[in-house]
Formats: structure tokens, C-alpha cells, sequence
């Protein structure tokens, strides 16, 4: 569990140069989501350095890196205004715990079960998120207290060192692999705005601008343990429920996919409910040390993946280095240019976005390409948890619409002058009105029998359109035969119970998804 290196010893320096970009450009994403949380900067910076340890030490994903993010901070607000932020710390404690049970309960698994076209759809929108969070660097406080977008001298020079930051980052891996093109586009940016003296705004000026104080610093001491004080009782668990509740899935679900992606990228495969675990220890360390919680992180993911970090050793760097700017190097970090975290930002939407999707367009269903197009749009709408719900909701509706018109029968009349329906394709909830009208009740002899061994009873839907099926012969004075149908389907029959021809060592075994049977 603690080996740091999951490769050679020599990936240990990627490993520790990638870690050391990624925690650079941690700290304005803290600030930032500390600020939409509404809380202090350093709530936001402890988060990152806690979830990114921790999370790197225990989770399932090597190269995967967590902190504080946007789409917990939005959920935190309203708690933080009604309650304050010793509430947040209780709900924190509580997301962590539910995040843990979810891995010992195994529930990591299902998110193998999200569609292709939605995993498109969160990835596309996840770069839009990006993109547009990064627009807000080309902002500055004006005199009014409120922020406008940069003019004249102030933005051509921001613009420039985008540009420039963006041109190391794709050029620099073609000369020279030596050392992470991020990490020395950020060096040679930050040289050049010092040495030139450039009027561009830095890490400190974008942390004084969040918080509106002058004075304001990234610097603190350790993270404290802390109790959240809160009454301990009913009142308080009602409070703060239903928050850990949407914390801890918009959580999971974030940092699954998050893991699910850079599976395909790196062509290995993560540990889910490992992760959830993993997740849920940083949350619940969180809660107890007043930091506000967090996830994994697709951007510094990125970042790291890109820059050669591939064992937890990028990711304890990461948290580590981060740390170390609180406690020692704040002055040094503050003086960053913002271009520089901006530009490695652009370069990891670039890379993130699915381009081949426009491709495809064209090739896949038209179903499918309304899902990518729908996950992205409600991505970047609203939020990761809801654009994933939606997706998997209209894939499965696809899904069932689809093979709702895949039931048919073959029949014939056999030997003994019976009717025979050969049943091919599930039966369901989708398919229970086509699976009625295959049948001639009003015309059929008087002995008929319905072959399911080509069939499959998946649901409780599926059994009463037998039972009404059984029904109709019945009225007509007919005899119904159930050939092949599995003994928990018998079981659940009711009127057409008796009709079933019992056969044990042809009888299928397979169990039908009913509530009836938990």
C-alpha cells in the first residue's frame, strides 16, 4: 500500500518534478475554491495538502492527484452562510464516513457501468469547466470592489505570457524530456516577469483580490486537530445529512471518473473501491484537522500525467511541496505569475478534451452523440454529479427503447397439434406491451405453449405480462403451457403459476431483479 514507486526507481525523479508543478499550481486552485466556499484561504490550502497525501498514501489510483474542487465548494456554500464553517468541518467528518462505506461495501464497481458517450460528455465539459474557471485570472479588482476585466498594457502582457507559457509546454518535450515542460515554462515565466520587471499579476495579487484584504498571505503554521464544535445531536445530523450525502457522491462519482479516465490514458487499471476508501480517510482527516474536504482533481490530474508522474510518489511530492510553500516558501510562491498557472491550465484543456468526438459525431448514433452533447452541456450548467445522473438515466432509457423492439416469436405447430411461441429477446419492462401483441389469443388451438429458452425474464414486469398473458388463454377456454421458465420466476407467478413445465436439468437458473425476492 505504501510502496511510493510503481515502476523503476529512475521514474522517481518525474515523479518529484511533476509533483512539484502540480503543487504549484494547487495553490490558486485552493484559494479560489476556498473563496466560492467562503471560507479562509488556508481551509482551502489544508484541504489540498490532507485529501492530496492521503489520497496518494491509501487510494487506488497511483498518478491521480486530489484537493480541494470547485464542485464540492459550490455544495459548501449555502452550509457555510446558514451554519458557519464548524458545521462544514461536521459534515466533512460525516462525507469521509459514508465515502468509506462505499468502498467496504464495494459500490466503486458500478461506475465501470457508466456509458462511453457519457464518459465523452464529462470529459469534454470537465475542459470547458476549466477553460472557463481560468478566465477569472484575467480579471482585477477595480475601484468600484468589484472585478473587471483587465485593459490595455495590463492584458496584452497577460495574453503574451499565456502564449508564451503554452509554446514552452508544447515545444520544449521536442528538444528535451529532462525535465517537465510545465514545471520550466512556469521557471522560465516567473524569470522573465522578475528580471524584466513586467506589470503582471501574481499568485499573492489574485489571493488579495479573492479574500479583499491587502494584507493577506498564503502563509500558516500545521494543520491543527480539531474537534467540530457542534451540539452533538439530532438536530445537527438533520443539519448536515443531507449535505455529506451530496458531498460524498458528487465526491465518488468526480474522482471515479477522474480514475476511470486516466486508466485509458496510461493503459492500467485503478483500484475503485480502494479509492473510495482512500477518499473517504482524507475526507474524514479533513473534517478533524478544519480543512474543508475535496476530491480528485481532472486539471492537476492532467498535469501530473503529462509531466511523467505515474506512482504515489507524484502525488505525496504534490502534497508534500505544498505544504512546505505554506510553512516556509510562501513569499517565494506568492511572486508566481498567474499567466504562467494559466497557461499550463489552457495546455490541459487542450490535451483533455475529447477532439475525436466531433469526428464521431457523424459515425456514432444519433442517441449517443445527444448524450456526449447533453453530459457536456449539463456539465458545465450545473455539475458533475447531475450531468453523470442525466447521462446514465438517457443511455438506459436508449437502451430499453432499443431493445424493447427486440422481442419477437417464432411459432409453429408441433407433433401433437399444439402451438408453439419460440420467445427470443429479454422480456421487460420496455418490451411487456410488444411481448402481448405477439400472441393470437382469440385464434390460437386449444393447447398452446410458450418456449422461454431463448428468452430472459429480467424484471417483475416482465412476470405479470405472463400472468396477464395466462389470463387471456384461460378466459378463452385454453390451455397455456410455460415451457423453460426459471424456478424464481415460477415463484413469483401467480395465476400462471400451475402452467409451468417443470424440467430440472434444462430449467435455466438465472434470478429475476424483483423486490419481491429481497
Amino acid at each position: 500500500m505504501f510502496n511510493l514507486l510503481s515502476k523503476a526507481p529512475s521514474s522517481a525523479k518525474n515523479d518529484i518534478l511533476s509533483g512539484l508543478t502540480v503543487a504549484l499550481a494547487l495553490v490558486p486552485e485552493a484559494v479560489a475554491f476556498a473563496f466560492v466556499a467562503q471560507v479562509d484561504p488556508l481551509v482551502g490550502l489544508y484541504a489540498a495538502f490532507i485529501v492530496g497525501l492521503i489520497t496518494s498514501l491509501l487510494g487506488g489510483r497511483p498518478g491521480m492527484i486530489s484537493g480541494a474542487t470547485g464542485a464540492l465548494a459550490v455544495v459548501m456554500t449555502s452550509l457555510v452562510v446558514t451554519h458557519g464553517v464548524e458545521y462544514l468541518f461536521a459534515t466533512v467528518v460525516l462525507m469521509g464516513i459514508l465515502q468509506i462505506l462505499a468502498g467496504v461495501f464495494k459500490l466503486g464497481k458500478f461506475i465501470r457501468m457508466v456509458p462511453h458517450p457519457v464518459m465523452l460528455g464529462f470529459v469534454n465539459g470537465l475542459a470547458i469547466v476549466i477553460f472557463l474557471a481560468q478566465l477569472g485570472q484575467f480579471k482585477v479588482l477595480g475601484d468600484d470592489g468589484q472585478m473587471q476585466w483587465m485593459q490595455g498594457e495590463m492584458m496584452a502582457t497577460m495574453l503574451g505570457l499565456v502564449a508564451l507559457t503554452m509554446a514552452i509546454i508544447h515545444f520544449l518535450p521536442k528538444l528535451t524530456t529532462a525535465i517537465p515542460s510545465s514545471l520550466a515554462a512556469i521557471v522560465v515565466v516567473t524569470g522573465l516577469v522578475l528580471g524584466l520587471d513586467l506589470e503582471a499579476r501574481t499568485v499573492i495579487d489574485f489571493v488579495k483580490d479573492m479574500t479583499g484584504d491587502a494584507s493577506a498571505t498564503i502563509a500558516g503554521g500545521l494543520p491543527e486537530f480539531h474537534i467540530p464544535q457542534v451540539p452533538l445531536n439530532w438536530e445537527t445530523f438533520q443539519i448536515i445529512l443531507p449535505y455529506a450525502v451530496i458531498l460524498a457522491a458528487i465526491g465518488l462519482i468526480e474522482s471515479l471518473l477522474t480514475l476511470t479516465l486516466i486508466d485509458e490514458i496510461t493503459d492500467t487499471r485503478g483500484q475503485s473501491n480502494k479509492e473510495c476508501m482512500g477518499q473517504g480517510a482524507a475526507n474524514l482527516t479533513c473534517g478533524f484537522f478544519g480543512a474543508m474536504g475535496g476530491c480528485a482533481m481532472i486539471g492537476q490530474s492532467m498535469i501530473n500525467i503529462n509531466s511523467g508522474g505515474r506512482s504515489r510518489l507524484s502525488g505525496v511530492t504534490a502534497a508534500l511541496m505544498l505544504l512546505a510553500f505554506i510553512l516556509f516558501a510562501a513569499s517565494y510562491i506568492e511572486m508566481v505569475p498567474l499567466a504562467a498557472l494559466v497557461g499550463v491550465m489552457f495546455m490541459v484543456v487542450i490535451g483533455t478534451f475529447e477532439w475525436s468526438s466531433f469526428r464521431i459525431m457523424r459515425k456514432v448514433p444519433k442517441s449517443d452523440a445527444f448524450v456526449i452533447f447533453l453530459v457536456s452541456a449539463v456539465t458545465v450548467a450545473t455539475d458533475l454529479a447531475i450531468a453523470v445522473c442525466v447521462g446514465i438515466i438517457v443511455s438506459a432509457l436508449v437502451f430499453a427503447w432499443q431493445h424493447a423492439k427486440h422481442i419477437y416469436t417464432e411459432s409453429y405447430i408441433d407433433e401433437e397439434g399444439s402451438k408453439v411461441y419460440e420467445l427470443h429477446g429479454p422480456l421487460f419492462f420496455g418490451s411487456v406491451k410488444n411481448f402481448i401483441e405477439l400472441f393470437d389469443v382469440k385464434n390460437d388451438p386449444k393447447d398452446v405453449i410458450v418456449e422461454f429458452k431463448h428468452s430472459r425474464v429480467a424484471d417483475h414486469s416482465a412476470i405479470e405480462a405472463i400472468d396477464n398473458l395466462a389470463e387471456k388463454y384461460t378466459k378463452q377456454g385454453k390451455t397455456l403451457h410455460l415451457r423453460h421458465v426459471s424456478p424464481d420466476c415460477k415463484q413469483l407467478l401467480h395465476k400462471a403459476r400451475d402452467l409451468v413445465e417443470i424440467n430440472v436439468i434444462e430449467d435455466p437458473k438465472y434470478r429475476v431483479a424483483s423486490d419481491k425476492l429481497g
